[in-house]
């Protein structure tokens, strides 16, 4: 989907930390930062990046996400990376042999909003690209986050991860409910507009013959009103559509030039 509006401001308000340990593709680094940055999340941690920092090729995958990799910040060690964090959760697709709460996106989300709300700082972590996190990373975290993922098929791609993730932070705030930009639609015509359409329609098929069994059209011209309702016309298209048939009206009134002959003859 493209449509970045680069005449908006970048917005810095509070959200969790996004915790990348040992993330092997620059790529993957690049991509989880433009996921970041289009869900409004901005904190990104490395921890021991494989291919060090910064990466040519994380910055090419950002897609110009440059206020995250402006504020990366690489750590040697997770505890390091969590240090001043008071809630983390760490995501993982595998169930893990260790008494911790698993929640889901959104439970995790509403439970992270309310923390930051109350001035506190949150993170979510993610582990390696090949085996996700070790069981020793995941007992840092007061809890597990895993999502609705098809079990036979439940790894997902780390920058995904991340997607579905700021996705979810986003909806938990008033401005991850507004779209960014409307439909565009006109208001729907005033009934009376609605009204003038369906007579003038049923008056122009009662001239042409439509109605060929009279005891039939209550139940034809409420089937028609019925589906010209649905259409939420615009008053502009109102005079469009009765336009059309006042055009058709007057070329049924037009003299058949064949048919005047064959009387003729």
């Amino acid at each position: 989907m493209a449509g970045t509006d680069r005449s908006q401001e970048t917005s810095f308000k509070a959200c969790p930390a996004v915790i990348l340990v040992e993330p092997q593709l620059g790529e993957n680094i690049g991509s989880a930062a433009r996921a970041m940055a289009n869900f409004g999340l901005w904190d990104l941690r490395l921890v021991r990046p494989r291919d060090g920092w910064p990466n040519e090729k994380a910055i090419a995958a950002a897609s110009r996400a440059d206020h995250v990799l402006e504020r990366v910040r690489v750590f040697e060690t997770l505890e390091e990376a969590i240090g001043d964090l008071t809630l983390v959760y760490a995501t993982t697709a595998r169930s893990r042999d260790m008494q911790k709460e698993v929640l889901g996106p959104e439970e995790a989300s509403g439970n992270m909003a309310a923390h930051i709300a109350g001035g506190r700082h949150a993170g979510l972590l993610f582990g390696r690209e090949r085996w996700g996190l070790l069981n020793d990373e995941v007992s840092m975290a007061d809890a597990i986050v895993t999502l609705p993922v098809e079990p036979a098929f439940a790894s997902l791609n780390i920058a995904q991860a991340v997607l579905l993730m700021s996705y979810e932070w986003r909806r938990t705030g008033a401005e991850g409910r507004a779209l960014p930009f409307s439909d565009g639609l006109d208001e729907a015509a005033p009934r009376q507009e609605l009204v003038g359409l369906f007579e003038h329609l049923e008056g122009v098929l009662d001239q042409t013959g439509f109605f060929t069994t009279p005891d039939k059209r209550p139940s034809m011209v409420n089937n028609l009103r019925t589906a010209l309702t649905r259409g939420r016309f615009t008053a502009q298209e109102i005079r469009t559509l009765r336009g059309v048939i006042s055009s058709i009206d007057r070329r049924h009134e037009r003299p058949n030039p064949n048919r005047m002959k064959k009387a003729e003859e």
